[in-house]
């Protein structure tokens, strides 16, 4: 192949593997979203970051316009325009969804329940080392590798 450089499929690769999976920080942005929105989903948008339900917040878009006309309209049209819309593929699961809402609105209970789950985890792994190491793991092996 003639005229393809390495270092080019490289960052091209890089970058259809960066749209493909989203990092921490793409999951931490406000997005339009359209599919739940009314005119172009930033009440919407703004909604789901804040974590709460969409009627709230076009409440207060609409009193927005309804006392700063002006200032209002010009704020929704900027974010209709800068805001990205909503990837599709953002979360794998609902799971994962509920988690990194959660880091956005309530951080120390998702870091007191990562702890808790940590604590678990070391904890067997704890006792699977002091199985593995005993004594009596390798005497069990041994008649293991007898029969």
């Amino acid at each position: 192949m003639r005229g393809v450089h390495p270092r080019r499929w490289a960052r091209r690769a890089r970058r259809v593997a960066q749209r493909a999976v989203p990092g921490a920080w793409e999951r931490d942005r406000v997005y339009r979203d359209p599919e739940r929105g009314w005119i172009f989903g930033v009440c919407a948008g703004i909604a789901d970051y804040v974590g709460v339900e969409p009627l709230p917040v076009r409440l207060a878009a609409l009193l927005c316009l309804v006392f700063f006309f002006v200032p209002a309209l010009v704020a929704y049209a900027v974010f209709a325009i800068v805001l990205r819309r909503r990837p599709e593929a953002l979360f794998a699961s609902e799971r994962e969804e509920a988690f990194w809402r959660g880091v956005r609105t309530e951080p120390g209970e998702v870091l007191h329940g990562l702890n808790t789950r940590l604590r678990a985890v070391d904890k067997r792994v704890r006792r699977m080392e002091t199985l593995v190491t005993s004594n009596e793991f390798d005497l069990r092996r041994g008649f293991r590798d007898l029969g």
